[in-house]
């Protein structure tokens, strides 16, 4: 128990209730302390407007969202209807309270801006404080326990996965919910399912299969455990209210609404549990294209494969992946032998699981240096196999491409301190960027969430963006916009 009520001071939990305004006067330190705090804050400051001044030359598209309580997951839903200037699609996120009101997970409608439409002057012009005009909340389901992490189900978008500080996890058709007013006292909203097996809390580790309607999970108990949602659905094969995950409707039995312990929904154990961590698992992948194939990353510094065919041993283990803990890690889906790992030493390592062997010796091909603080996310592009993007406790979200690592044009142009295969830095941030998340409905276009308890002591910023096509387009393409654009302005110059 006493380990427990340590849990949120540990400083690898990356997310936590903001502090009521008293306690943070009282906590106030010496004038030196003081001095600090507030250069680092000027410095930020800096950063941020000096970002904000280059938005119209940097972006295609920008919304930024401002939340009241901080929102440690954030991720795309499924598209609702495409019209001529902008797309509309559901958004998942979630709001991390102080008590005074309960823990939600939110379903927002986002108006998402067709690529070439914004006019530059417009994407500048926000308020920080202000919520956008772009994101409108929908729906509101009560949460049991604050929600440290949101996974859709690639088959089904409508139906959810979440992770709070208990070993269950909890899945929700987000649809069917009943939609919930958050005040104080109210009951928590009834889980369509829970999935138990853990034998200690699961808080960040959490995956959907691309494939199959499986769920993969890691916690404290230093364990990696699957579950198949469909194990549910033929044990109430019996019920009228299920349905095939290809009919539209819910995948999952409905259950009742409003109930105060989350235990009372209806539960399915696991299809397996595979131990081969030392320490808490902190994040999980599946291999795109097989159900049976996965990986996990924990605060043992190691990166494991597993194949469920082959028992529940781990199938290769790289002892040390990093120099630090590993926070997280993803598959890439266009190319199965690649996986990334970020970690707290602030580095993103990309390995081929091709060159790994059984007995733990394994290099990455690259290592990508381009943070200052712990690596928080990491996510392969759907819309270029060579791209990916990264954040940190820094405030930035930087996106790669390793194609470019060691290429003549990336010499030629990349500024002489640029780390290798960084080409884009999204720096609209002002505290730590805990997800964020490619949508694969509208190409090179990105949801990300920061955490701003550091710096204005509450809530977050939610940001939808989408960088120029100028910046990832091929340079020949580019180079001829721009002198077909020259020789148009030149042409108008010369008229009378």
């Amino acid at each position: 128990m006493e380990a427990a009520a340590a849990a949120p001071q540990v400083p690898k939990k990356r997310g936590r209730k903001p502090k009521p305004k008293e306690d943070q006067q009282q906590q106030s330190a010496g004038p030196k302390m003081k001095e600090g705090k507030k250069a680092h804050q000027q410095s930020v400051d800096d950063k941020y407007t000096q970002w904000k001044s280059l938005v119209p030359v940097l972006y295609d598209w920008l919304a930024n969202h401002n939340l009241v309580w901080p929102s440690l997951s954030c991720r795309w839903g499924p598209q609702l209807e495409q019209a001529t200037y902008k797309n509309r699609q559901r958004l998942y996120l979630s709001e991390q309270t102080d008590g005074s009101v309960p823990n939600t997970l939110v379903i927002a409608n986002c108006e998402v801006v067709k690529s070439r439409v914004a006019a530059a002057e417009h994407i500048s012009q926000f308020n920080e404080e202000a919520r956008s005009p772009f994101v409108k909340k929908y729906k509101t389901i009560i949460h049991p326990g604050e929600v440290n992490r949101i996974r859709e189900l690639p088959q089904n978008s409508k139906i959810v996965a979440t992770h709070t500080d208990s070993p269950d996890v909890l899945i929700w058709d987000v649809e069917a919910q009943p939609n919930r007013h958050a005040v104080l006292g109210a009951t928590n909203s009834r889980p369509d399912l829970i999935l138990t097996g853990h034998q200690d809390n699961a808080e960040f580790a959490l995956a959907m299969c691309p494939t199959e309607p499986y769920v993969l999970s890691g916690g404290k108990d230093k364990s990696v455990v699957l579950w198949s949602i469909q194990d549910h659905i033929t044990s109430s094969a019996t019920d009228p209210a299920t349905k095939s995950p290809g009919s539209g409707g819910s995948i999952i039995k409905k259950a009742g609404d409003g109930n105060d312990k989350a235990t009372d929904g209806p539960s399915v154990g696991p299809r397996g549990i595979y131990q081969g961590h030392e320490d808490t698992v902190e994040d999980v992948a599946f291999c795109p294209s097989s159900a049976q194939e996965f990986c996990s990353v924990g605060d043992d510094s190691c990166l494991i494969l597993w194949d469920a065919r082959d028992g529940t041993n781990p199938a290769i283990k790289v002892e040390k992946a990093h120099n630090a803990d590993l926070h997280c890690v993803d598959w890439n889906p266009h190319d199965d032998n690649l996986i990334l790992t970020g970690s707290a030493d602030t580095s993103v390592c990309m390995f081929d699981r091709r060159n790994l062997t059984s007995n733990g010796v394994g290099s990455p091909v690259y290592k990508f240096e381009g943070h200052n603080a712990a690596v928080l996310c990491v996510q392969w592009s759907p819309d270029k196999a060579s791209v990916f993007g990264s954040s940190a406790e820094d405030g930035l979200l930087n996106i790669w491409d390793y194609e470019k690592v060691g290429k003549r044009s990336e010499r030629l142009t990349r500024a002489v301190n640029s780390p290798a295969g960084l080409f884009f830095q999204h720096a609209g941030h002002r505290d730590k960027v805990v997800d964020f998340h490619w949508n694969t409905s509208d190409p090179w276009t990105l949801v990300s969430v920061s955490d701003d308890c550091d710096t204005t002591g509450g809530g977050g910023t939610l940001q939808i963006w989408r960088m120029s096509d100028l910046i990832y387009r091929p340079e020949d393409e580019v180079l001829a916009e721009l002198e077909k654009f020259k020789s148009h302005v030149v042409s108008c110059a010369s008229k009378p």
